[in-house]
């Protein structure tokens, strides 16, 4: 008879603990969130190195024509201003909760062995409570499918701000070329007509 009221008890106590490790990882959110918004300068000057190295070597595989390459690398840190923008407030919305993941799940200390039934005892007695954790092999799967979200995400910010960069340099070389076009004419006007002015007797 005692069994019962032990494996009910065991249950209990689990169910404090993770309520009470729920609370903590919340308290380290909030930690993190608001030393992100005190250190946003040291953050900045991380996401800076990270996207100058990142576009560097993202520009080295795509590209290997040497004169492309060169353009691509100038463009990229013209467009640094623009990502700094973007990558910040990414960072602001996303940055805290992804530390916190990795933090958790580098103090679970999970057992693969752990049996399936305590598990789904665990579940049970917890319908009321917001405890639904995945497994760390579905753990990992959500947060490698996420990271592959972000790295495409960017690369496709990357790709976009190129663009727009290349394409800002082509026309302004464009109206560069326009504009000296249209200033040599208007000297050659003014040298005939200088020098019809000095033929005139």
């Amino acid at each position: 008879m005692n069994k019962p009221d032990q494996s009910s008890d065991n249950i209990t106590n689990l169910v404090a603990e993770k309520q009470k490790e729920a609370e903590l990882i919340h308290d380290v959110l909030l930690l993190l969130q608001n030393l992100i918004s005190r250190e946003e300068t040291t953050i900045k000057l991380v996401l800076d190195s990270l996207y100058h190295v990142g576009s560097n070597n993202l520009i080295n595989q795509k590209f290997r024509s040497r004169t492309l390459n060169r353009g691509l690398k100038l463009i990229s840190r013209t467009s640094k201003p623009v990502f700094r923008i973007l990558a910040w407030r990414w960072f602001q919305k996303n940055g805290s909760q992804l530390i916190t993941n990795w933090l958790q799940s580098q103090v679970a200390f999970t057992s693969t062995e752990q049996p399936q039934t305590a598990k789904a005892e665990l579940v049970l007695d917890n319908t009321d409570t917001n405890l639904n954790y995945p497994t760390k092999p579905q753990y990992q799967l959500q947060e490698v499918k996420h990271l592959r979200y972000q790295v495409t995400l960017l690369t496709g910010i990357l790709a976009a701000v190129v663009t727009i960069f290349g394409g800002s340099f082509v026309w302004l070389g464009y109206s560069l070329e326009r504009s000296h076009m249209q200033r040599i004419v208007e000297l050659q006007t003014q040298v005939k007509t200088l020098e019809a002015s000095v033929n005139e007797p």
